[in-house]
């Protein structure tokens, strides 16, 4: 065994002639733990919010969305979707038109986005499982339905038994102009709605879902598209397959996966999620002050040990790596107990939902705090303490003017 190591091990179990030291030095341990515990948990935390927002998204953005550079539409003829449908792992295909349009119901009026979409959006959408009211139906035979977000219904104050008030949509002409009245300026459609979903409050007040055929109508569109979203089979390799769409469709299009899609909110919530990790580190290296305290009171107390030492023939350079294992002995004692007492409290939390969201009467989507381990994570933070440790034990040991003070004869 490694001699100073083996000293090292020694002087951190055995009792010290001052129980003040074996006191600061448990600290020191207990210490590190809270804070690299405390690092799991929160890393951990903001994990499960990603996890969850992915999944909210995740039932209206498609795996992969094709859209112009340039302009606003293009035309079906433009990318070959027997092309797409062909590429391995691409499973639906549904044909988009967004657009802004004024909806009326009785006397109230909204500003929303209009969805148009062709049939496959039903097989890959994850929006019916989001209903909260009524059911997720476009089409039954020649008749249209719209789903509108609940914060569009709840405007609107729509009825789904009201069968004698449909509501309007009223989008501008492409051949009119204002001058010609309000009347011959816009295109109406009138429709009935089926259902409500809630996904998130940004979609909820925005969106309303439409058969394509009813918007293409609308809008006075032949072959003009603002999107094509592709679904993807589970477990496939989605870059790959994003960059064999980009080949397919070439320079003209953006292909963007789900991320892409919302770049901006995911970018806020990596940002935070480090810079949380930043703080609670700088808390991690106050801790560190008790490692400091406990080894230079260490080395106080075993100056007849060092004498010894050096009498048998030890240097300064052994003695120093002596104090410095026992300082590195004790950050990897504090990040593996801090690392597994993370791991439990987030396994009770995932398993019971100890930490609530809000009052039991909240309509959050999940009741309790929301979470999700990944080995990167534990893998940061050991590395994060024991760094600290290790800057922490080397400025104690190769500062501390007491060795050289004991140490008569240098090597």
């Amino acid at each position: 065994m490694n001699f100073p190591f083996y000293i090292a091990r020694r002087y951190l179990v055995s009792k010290k002639s001052h129980n003040l030291i074996n006191i600061i030095s448990a600290i020191s341990v207990v210490g590190v733990s809270i804070g690299t515990m405390a690092l799991i948990i929160v890393l951990s935390v903001f994990n499960g919010f990603e996890k969850l927002v992915v999944s909210l998204f995740s039932s209206f953005d498609p795996d992969l969305i094709i859209t112009v550079k340039d302009g606003k539409t293009f035309r079906t003829t433009d990318i070959l979707e027997e092309g797409l449908r062909k590429i391995p792992g691409v499973l639906y295909l549904t044909e988009v038109i967004e657009e802004n349009a004024l909806l009326k119901y009785k006397d109230k009026q909204s500003i929303v986005t209009i969805k148009g979409v062709s049939e496959d959006f039903t097989l890959m959408t994850g929006v019916d499982t989001m209903i909260n009211e009524g059911k997720f139906q476009l089409q039954e035979g020649t008749q249209d339905f719209a789903v509108l977000g609940y914060g569009v219904a709840g405007t609107l104050g729509t009825n789904l038994n009201d069968f004698l008030n449909p509501i309007s949509v009223y989008v501008p002409k492409r051949t009119s102009s204002f001058s010609s009245g309000m009347e011959n300026a816009f295109n109406i459609g009138s429709i009935f709605p089926s259902g409500y979903f809630s996904i998130q409050q940004e979609y909820d007040v925005k969106y309303v879902i439409l058969p394509l055929r009813f918007v293409k109508k609308l809008l006075e569109y032949d072959r003009e598209l603002t999107g094509i979203e592709l679904g993807l089979k589970k477990n496939v390799d989605i870059n790959l397959i994003q960059q064999q769409v980009q080949a397919l469709v070439g320079d003209r299009f953006f292909v963007k996966n789900r991320y892409q899609q919302q770049e901006f909110l995911f970018g806020i919530m990596k940002t935070e999620k480090w810079v949380i990790f930043m703080i609670l580190t700088f808390i991690l290296i106050i801790a560190t002050f008790n490692m400091t305290g406990s080894l230079s009171m260490l080395i106080l107390d075993k100056k007849k040990d060092i004498a010894i030492l050096q009498g048998l023939g030890a240097g300064k350079p052994l003695i120093r790596r002596i104090f410095l294992f026992e300082g590195m002995m004790i950050s990897f004692t504090g990040a593996f107990s801090g690392l597994l007492l993370g791991a439990i409290v987030c396994w009770l939390q995932l398993q019971y939902g100890l930490i609530k969201l809000g009052s039991p009467e909240s309509t959050f989507v999940v009741s309790s705090y929301p979470v999700n381990m990944q080995w990167p994570d534990f893998i940061y933070v050991c590395l994060t303490v024991l760094t600290i440790g290790f800057l922490a034990s080397w400025y104690t040991v190769f500062n501390m003017r007491k060795i050289d003070t004991v140490i008569i004869h240098e090597e």
